[in-house]
């Protein structure tokens, strides 16, 4: 008698650290924060540097972690120096990593610093208000070699309180310039991350109203900046279908768009995912629906990253139930090009830790194509966690005629798979059925000849 056996989950070997599994991805926690030396609440996000590590920052240190979940802190913040900020690091041309501190600094406004891989930390530049305070998103190295960010509040203080925000960039020995002041009017309150298009210009949002201070009729714009500090809105949103309050650099796909996310929209809370061109035509994709536990819709704070199979991926931050605060489920996504919204994976929230408000979580896929991102309130101690997010391809049938067996499994398009088999899965020895096949839609198919075969175990493999 045929037996066959179909592992579709099992193309990696899982590490010891906590791992868990819905259908298609599995979530692995590589390593939680124990609020001591290695600090506690990491915000900002992960980058994944040259040296293969992923590099970031919990709320009072600067940490690297290998794939495996080897951590090591590399600077711990001080008073003087900052810490918070909800900005992650970039790699300069150089090798050294560059982020923001939302408050320290001589005027504790906040700083721009440098930190080499082995933790050599120097203070770039100490905000003073008047031009610019309050960094909440991290840098992009433009094609100039300087660096590009934004303040979330000073500059113009004469237009609102404390100031809109500013776009400003940075050379590497810390000369700041800054290139434009918000007024919080037409053109936007308390921009966000940036991204450089390919015509050179820089894209951000502006997330529209003062954070708890002073309400603007702005309910959050789309920007484009020169590098000399020419700046055009391209958008302003309604609240309506469009959404409100974007947040999170945006993402810039292969023909040149950018995608971000909407915290709100009609229907509150309702966060949109939308297209926009480099000449400004919005386009709404989706809106973000709970996918658990209760009937409204997901809530995001932070952006999107473009996957190496084309789709958008990003997470939910919460779920708010009106006069409950938040409640619910918090759910890591994928949305397609065209705007298809698959729920890859979600927890239940309060007590999950897995989010919080103050922690957005925001993914980066690494060179071995799964996903890697930080979680704010999760980990044995429920001080944060850093966790991969793995895409599992999926046996989808299997038929067997006069002893040729089909096997077909669910692809993304552009990925490399590989099936495998064995007789015996106490050996580690599995032989390749066939050669790798690269997708081109949303399937694929093999087949094997099982004439003499009593015992066989199936699996496939994703190639990086």
């Amino acid at each position: 008698m045929l037996l066959l056996t179909l592992l579709s989950s099992s193309f990696f070997l899982l590490p010891s650290s906590l791992a868990h599994t819905q259908a298609g991805v599995i979530l692995t926690t590589l390593y939680s924060f124990t609020d001591t030396s290695d600090g506690a609440i990491p915000i900002g996000g992960l980058v994944q540097g040259s040296d293969g590590y992923f590099y970031g920052k919990t709320s009072g240190t600067v940490f690297k972690i290998s794939t495996n979940g080897v951590l090591t802190t590399l600077y711990t913040f001080t008073v003087e120096s900052g810490g918070y900020s909800p900005g992650g690091l970039v790699q300069g041309s150089d090798g050294n990593f560059y982020g923001t501190t939302e408050d320290g600094g001589t005027y504790g406004d906040g700083t721009v610093f440098q930190i080499s891989t082995n933790g050599v930390f120097t203070n770039l530049y100490s905000f003073n208000g008047t031009d610019g305070a309050n960094p909440q998103a991290g840098l992009v190295q433009g094609r100039d070699g300087y660096f590009y960010g934004t303040t979330s509040e000073g500059g113009d203080m004469n237009q609102v309180v404390f100031g809109a925000g500013t776009v400003f960039k940075i050379s590497t020995n810390g000369e700041l310039t800054t290139l434009y002041s918000f007024t919080g009017e037409s053109d936007g309150y308390s921009p966000g991350g940036l991204v450089q298009g390919g015509d050179g210009n820089l894209y951000g949002t502006t997330f529209g109203m003062t954070r708890g201070v002073v309400e603007t009729t702005s309910l959050g714009t789309v920007f484009k900046i020169s590098t000399d500090g020419a700046l055009t809105t391209l958008y302003s949103f309604t609240g309506g279908n469009d959404g409100s309050y974007p947040e999170g650099a945006l993402a810039r796909d292969s023909d040149g768009n950018f995608y971000g996310t909407t915290q709100g929209g009609a229907g509150w809370p309702a966060s949109r995912v939308f297209k926009i061109t480099p000449n400004g035509v919005e386009t709404t994709l989706c809106v973000i629906p709970d996918d658990t536990m209760f009937p409204s819709p997901g809530q995001t704070q932070a952006g999107l990253v473009h996957g190496s199979d084309g789709n958008f991926y990003g997470a939910t931050e919460y779920t708010l139930i009106s006069g409950h605060g938040p409640y619910g489920s918090n759910t890591l996504f994928q949305v397609s090009a065209n705007g298809a919204y698959t729920s890859l994976y979600s927890v239940d929230f309060p007590y999950s830790g897995f989010l919080n408000t103050f922690s957005p979580v925001l993914l980066v896929q690494g060179s071995d194509g799964n996903f890697y991102g930080e979680a704010g309130n999760d980990g044995t101690n429920l001080y944060g966690s850093v966790f991969r997010l793995t895409i599992v391809p999926e046996f989808q049938a299997v038929t067997l005629t006069n002893s040729t067996l089909n096997l077909t499994w669910s692809t993304e398009a552009g990925a490399t798979y590989q099936v495998q088999y064995t007789s015996d899965l106490s050996s580690t020895n599995w032989a390749s059925l066939g050669s790798p096949s690269t997708a081109t839609g949303a399937t694929l198919s093999t087949t094997d000849s099982v004439t003499n075969a009593p015992q066989r175990f199936y699996r496939l493999v994703l190639s990086p």
